[in-house]
């Protein structure tokens, strides 16, 4: 089988949104308390995991371990677990670990199902804020809350004159380098939370998302919602977004390839 049955989206899809109602749940029950919080860089920067990242990725390869006991699994705090399968799910426990450390209520569950290394499914659970995203196919993506599920599009009419953009760079672009790019510093018009921004994209809200040194789990699980929302992904040097790394998110092609542009000078 060269290419993922589309017949297949509704069974793990259906799986990916029981499972966000399982990590919030878990998250109250469980990791709502208080924590330990040490530094991947120790002395070279600062990268925070807690106790909550790993008790969160241990769920949920528990319960993929339960279903899909064959596939394999690649996550940010407990590495590969290789199989034969053309199937891999990929995780990011806690996305925004320094907005979870410090309490802001930003930070997400991020889950992808790739096939032979594409995402094709993706999930954004965020716990605090009671709603989720996921995509059902490549053309269908919803936001689910309070309940109820609502199909998410991008803002299309979106032109540059008008842009909204959330971009942030975290320390990973140096200052020299932010100087050569001002047209798209003056642009950085609203904050950037991790994945929301990229769900807020998804649903409209904003038109462009800039961010820095996204490692596979934290945009694999982004690129299905965002495309089947309408939304053009890219690095900023144009390539597959599948390579991680600097990424570039937009409402429509033409602005897209305008942000291209204005991103050069930083994007070698």
């Amino acid at each position: 089988m060269d290419q993922f049955n589309s017949k297949n989206y509704s069974i793990y899809a259906n799986f990916l949104n029981k499972l966000a109602k399982d990590l919030t749940r878990y998250y109250y029950s469980k990791l709502n308390r208080t924590f330990k919080v040490s530094n991947k860089l120790k002395g070279k920067g600062y990268d925070p995991v807690t106790t909550s990242d790993k008790a969160f990725e241990k769920f949920i390869r528990s319960k993929i371990n339960n279903k899909f006991s064959n596939h394999q699994v690649i996550g940010e705090e407990f590495g590969h677990k290789k199989s034969k399968s053309n199937f891999t799910w990929v995780i990011d426990p806690i996305d925004g670990t320094r907005s979870f450390v410090i309490g802001n209520p930003t930070w997400s569950n991020l889950i992808s199902l790739n096939y032979k290394d594409k995402p094709i499914l993706g999930l954004a659970n965020f716990p605090v804020l009671k709603k989720h995203y996921l995509n059902y196919s490549d053309k269908i993506a919803y936001v689910f809350e309070n309940g109820k599920r609502k199909k998410i599009s991008v803002n299309k009419k979106a032109t540059f004159k008008d842009v909204k953009v959330s971009a942030a760079f975290h320390g990973w672009l140096s200052l020299n380098k932010q100087k050569k790019i001002p047209k798209i510093l003056k642009l950085m018009q609203f904050p950037c939370s991790d994945a929301l921004s990229y769900s807020h994209l998804a649903e409209g809200r904003v038109d462009i998302v800039i961010q820095c040194s996204n490692k596979i789990w934290d945009i694999h699980p982004l690129i299905p919602i965002v495309k089947a929302a309408g939304g053009y992904i890219s690095t900023w040097d144009n390539k597959d977004a599948i390579n991680a790394g600097n990424i570039l998110v937009s409402s429509n092609k033409a602005i897209h390839n305008k942000f291209l542009k204005l991103l050069k000078p930083v994007s070698k």
